[in-house]
């Protein structure tokens, strides 16, 4: 994964001497993305930045990638995780200069050009993570396109001569563009028509499309295990994080499976690196190290747990905000210790781990989701979540990592394993009864799909938020900070000082004025949607129990009655 900046819609009378130079200038606010090589391309139409962090093909692979005419010029930042099946279905050759694997995104626009398609032909066959600026100098053509879910982050705005901006954080915009904003994901831009299209639509998002629909456990894990096996693709040292939730130790797990052989030439010879390295971070006595301890020792990874101090988290507060370029308070609390944790797991010389996030926002993981009245409900909810990943929870994970070029990868959004999941009626996913009478706890189906992957304790562990898991002791010590920071006139006048998303608590008016020291305007303030992302701020929850509505405090212990009293029961029979 890397970072891409571009500028486009170039006219003839401007200074590309000085165009290059201030592209340069943007680009490197984001060289920590990219800090293996620089690349780029300037010509009369266009100007295209990569600042790449070498993961597939480290000794080529240099980007921008040139076709062999010189005519396509493509950027991506990103994984395209079914390359060569891709690369062996081309109907006409292509030669490639690389062993890239985002380089057949060239080859597929080209063979769409023949065929006279469109390119959500092609792009809907991307199996990967991905944010992409290709430009066709034959044609004048810029094609834009952003991954299904959005777990590769991108940005656009227009400059003051009306030129098109692109980057990968918004940090490399902000200062040109007043209209700076989130590239939608599943989505592409056809420069040619000045035209925004959806490419990614499923069945699945209406409840009606899978309604009575069931998966059987032996489906829904032949199909994770496929997600994880494709996500192994790489030719450097790699890890995985394990908090010792369900989600991380599930990811681990499959992994030790296939650690040992190299999954670029078919699982035909030893891995270069066959010992699997896990990473787990929290405060002294945190319940995720506890637990991450016990599931590397059953799955005999090379385990690192490291302990953090609520001092050295504070110190890192406002950097962590600069990288991650959001107020949101839930985010922010679980973006720092994965900050530091991305630290430490550079300084060992990995650059690329395996992470568990998506699959809250799959199966209703998350602990308000024990209120939903109706299979319906619950089915619409999780939509919503996954349609707010790009924003939260995929944002954090990327960006929390980048920050020291270490690349995460999320097997549960993996498209192809994301339409096994999702066409799954939600009635089986919900929490109910089990044939013994009692409670079944949120993701039962996913645990009871993996009996025997995990010790028990570890299978049907209660749900913890990240910032909840590293230790109880970050969360109240940040609302203590923020009690000594902010006044309670400040807080008052919040909405004057910050009339868009106003803060509601002390916390978030701090690091609403954090982020707003480093990202100042309306527009940069309209990226984050919402003031937090809460289980208690949908309106659907709010529906589900009233009392959600008065929950100002995002830590999942906030949602009264369920986090108490939700303990981990004896395995349920598998949903009918």
């Amino acid at each position: 994964m890397c970072s891409i900046f571009g500028i486009f819609d170039l006219q003839p009378g401007d200074d590309l001497v000085a165009l290059r130079r201030q592209a340069l200038e943007c680009s490197q606010r984001q060289r920590h993305r990219g800090p293996d090589w620089s690349g780029v391309h300037v010509d009369a139409g266009a100007i295209l930045v990569h600042e790449r962090l070498a993961i597939v093909d480290p000794a080529g692979g240099a980007q921008p990638l040139l076709s062999e005419d010189g005519t396509l010029v493509l950027a991506v930042n990103g994984e395209i995780y079914n390359h060569q099946a891709l690369k062996d279905g081309l109907d006409t050759a292509y030669a490639f200069q690389t062993a890239s694997d985002c380089e057949v995104i060239n080859a597929l626009y080209r063979e769409h050009l023949e065929r006279d398609a469109t390119p959500a032909d092609f792009l809907e066959r991307l199996n990967g993570i991905f944010a992409f600026a290709l430009w066709d100098r034959a044609s004048g053509r810029a094609l834009i396109a952003r991954d299904p879910i959005g777990v590769v982050p991108l940005y656009w705005g227009h400059d003051r001569e009306g030129r098109l901006r692109v980057a990968s954080e918004m940090k490399a915009l902000v200062d040109s563009c007043s209209d700076v904003a989130p590239f939608p994901p599943g989505h592409w831009y056809d420069s040619a028509t000045r035209t925004l299209t959806r490419y990614y639509e499923r069945p699945w998002r209406e409840h009606t499309a899978v309604e009575g629909v069931s998966v059987s456990p032996g489906e829904l894990r032949e199909a994770f295990e496929a997600a994880v096996h494709r996500q192994l693709m790489t030719d450097v040292p790699y890890g995985v994080l394990l908090s010792g939730g369900l989600d991380s130790s599930l990811v681990a797990a499959v992994a030790a499976r296939y650690a040992r052989h190299r999954i670029e030439d078919g699982d035909r010879s030893e891995a270069w690196w066959p010992r699997l390295h896990s990473f787990a971070i929290g405060l002294k006595g945190s319940p995720d190290l506890a637990a991450a301890a016990i599931a590397a020792e059953a799955l005999g990874t090379v385990h690192h747990g490291f302990e953090y101090s609520f001092e050295e988290g504070l110190d890192a507060l406002p950097e962590v905000i600069r990288h991650i370029e959001t107020y949101d308070v839930t985010t922010i609390r679980a973006s720092t210790p994965m900050f530091l944790l991305a630290r430490r797991i550079k300084a060992m010389g990995v650059k690329m781990v395996l992470s568990g996030e998506g699959s809250d926002e799959i199966f209703g993981g998350y602990l308000y989701f024990h209120k939903a009245p109706d299979a319906c409900a619950f089915h619409e909810e999780l939509i919503r979540k996954l349609d707010a990943l790009h924003h939260y929870d995929c944002l954090r994970a990327n960006k929390s990592m980048m920050a020291w070029g270490v690349e995460p990868r999320v097997p549960f959004l993996d498209r192809a394993f994301l339409d096994v999941a999702m066409r799954m009626d939600a009635a089986h996913k919900m929490v109910g009864r089990g044939g013994d009478g009692r409670r079944r706890i949120e993701k039962a189906v996913l645990r009871e799909a993996f009996e025997g992957y995990l010790p028990e304790e570890i299978l049907w562990r209660q749900k913890e938020q990240f910032s909840d898991g590293v230790g109880y002791g970050w969360i109240d010590g940040l609302k203590a900070s923020a009690e000594a920071q902010v006044s309670d006139r400040e807080l008052a006048a919040a909405a004057r000082r910050f009339p868009h998303n106003p803060p509601q608590t002390k916390e978030a008016y701090w690091y609403r004025s954090l982020f707003d020291q480093h990202f100042p305007g309306a527009a940069a303030a309209a990226t984050v949607p919402g003031g937090k992302s809460i289980a208690c701020s949908s309106p659907a929850a709010i529906a589900w129990d009233a009392t959600f509505a008065q929950a100002a405090d995002p830590s999942g212990r906030a949602v009264a009655g369920v986090h108490n009293a939700a303990t981990a029961p004896p395995p349920a029979p598998a949903a009918a």
